[in-house]
């Protein structure tokens, strides 16, 4: 029997199957399979698929369906191999077999044999636009005690992609600890030693726009080889993906092939896998399996050695006593630490004023918010004044007048728990008192508070005019 008689066998096949599923699904995963050959001594079929995804997704979905209809097609136990279609672009083929015996009396649960790709023609594919922030890179991260760990990994996967352990690396922090330059100066280093590497930073809102239009314009296996194309894939922001089932289970087929080829994947989430809720186990277990690594918010040193780095970058000529306020009250973020960094300069070129400790804190009420209270010593006074009906001139002044120690008293408290500060800082703002009497002070209140009902009423009611003022 020759292959043209043969054809109207798979034809019959094909028509089998599609009175089995709906249109939607047999236009999309069994129209583009093409018949290529049938050796009918060896009972073996061979067709061509579009990409590696359509295979795995029927061999995962349609295995029992095809076999029964292959079965009944064919009159005979066949053996079904794949063939990759021929990238004229790229002149890349890859030939494989996967075992589905068909029996004629009705399909079988089987086994998918060894996937074993062989490039025929090693073409390399053309090169990409990485979408990478030159700016990013590792001379500009910063090293400090939150982040040793992460940026050690990502200089070693730098120097040797998908040849490490730590595939996939999963880097997870809160906004603003640095994931995404880590992530972007991966990249950048590993493109910079192998120009030939293919790699590509995404967000994982891009890639998941870039889904959805590829099913509505029906190009899902132009999307999935160009990504199943890549040496290097950097997925920012995956959380995003936790109620996108759809999303998820495409990616889950590009990691698969990524990662059994020894294709570098770095991840980075504002949470760890455990945490990811919606994301199926099959994935979770994936990402476990290289590193996972936290980066944590900067600490004080490393928000100073940010700050000074930005300064020697910029030619900023900024105090030392300035840097360390802004480390110690705008430290929730590396974003934050620039952020007030930049405005600081700003308002000074403007009001051609000092850049000091004032005017640091003014930037800072309207930059940051430090702990959702942005209040300056200021704020403080005034309430607690306002309180106790007594002026701040009294407050700063010598006298030992029991109302005028207990005000100063619940400043330096209340300044203490909202603002950061250091307490020589503290004492210095309160009347020029020295830290060890900002302590004396902060113990005394503390104490009170335990055992005075009324004293405890009157702090709630001050810190309440906090939150009313905001």
């Amino acid at each position: 029997m020759t292959q043209r008689s043969h054809r109207p066998l798979w034809n019959n096949c094909l028509q089998l199957i599609r009175q089995n599923v709906t249109e939607q699904v047999f236009k999309t995963w069994f129209e583009p399979i093409v018949f290529v050959s049938y050796d009918e001594q060896q009972k073996t079929l061979l067709v061509e698929v579009p990409s590696m995804y359509v295979y795995e997704y029927l061999e995962q979905n349609y295995v029992k369906l095809m076999g029964w209809a292959l079965a009944n097609s064919f009159k005979a136990n066949v053996r079904l191999t794949y063939r990759l279609m021929v990238d004229k672009e790229n002149k890349k083929r890859v030939d494989w077999e996967g075992e589905k015996p068909a029996d004629i009396d009705g399909p079988k649960p089987t086994n998918r044999g060894n996937l074993s790709p062989t490039v025929l023609d090693t073409a390399q594919p053309q090169d990409i636009d990485p979408q990478l922030d030159p700016k990013k890179t590792f001379d500009s991260f910063i090293e400090g005690d939150s982040n040793k760990l992460p940026r050690t990994v990502g200089l070693t996967i730098a120097g040797q992609p998908g040849k490490t352990t730590f595939n996939p690396f999963f880097v997870y922090g809160p906004s603003g600890c640095g994931k995404t330059h880590l992530i972007n100066a991966i990249g950048v280093d590993a493109k910079k030693q192998n120009p030939q590497l293919r790699v590509l930073y995404v967000s994982a809102r891009l890639f998941q726009i870039q889904f959805t239009d590829s099913v509505r314009r029906n190009t899902t296996n132009d999307f999935i080889n160009f990504y199943q194309s890549i040496d290097m894939l950097i997925v920012d922001d995956i959380q995003e993906w936790v109620s996108a089932p759809r999303t998820l289970d495409t990616f889950f087929h590009i990691f698969d092939h990524l990662f059994r080829l020894g294709k570098q994947i770095i991840l980075a989430s504002d949470r760890p896998p455990v945490d990811l809720e919606g994301v199926k186990e099959r994935l979770l277990t994936r990402f476990a399996c290289g590193l996972i690594a936290e980066l944590e918010k900067p600490n004080k040193q490393l928000c100073i050695d940010i700050l000074q780095s930005k300064c020697r970058r910029d030619g900023l000529k900024i105090p030392a006593d300035v840097i360390e306020f802004i480390a110690k009250t705008a430290n929730s973020s590396v974003r934050d630490l620039e952020g007030v960094l930049n405005s600081l300069m700003a308002y000074s070129i403007v009001y051609n004023s000092a850049v000091d400790l004032n005017l640091a804190e003014r930037v800072i009420k309207r930059a940051v918010k430090v702990d959702n209270l942005p209040l300056t010593i200021d704020d403080i006074m005034e309430k607690v004044c306002q309180h106790y009906g007594v002026t701040q001139q009294q407050v700063y002044s010598k006298s030992r007048k029991r109302d005028y120690v207990q005000v100063r008293q619940v400043s330096m408290y209340l300044a203490q728990k909202y603002t950061k500060m250091p307490a020589s800082r503290i004492g210095q703002l309160i009347g020029g008192r020295d830290h060890s009497t900002v302590l004396h002070s902060c113990n005394t209140v503390e104490q009170r508070l335990k055992v005075e009902k009324n004293f405890r009423d009157e702090l709630q009611s001050i810190e309440q005019s906090f939150r009313l003022k905001q």
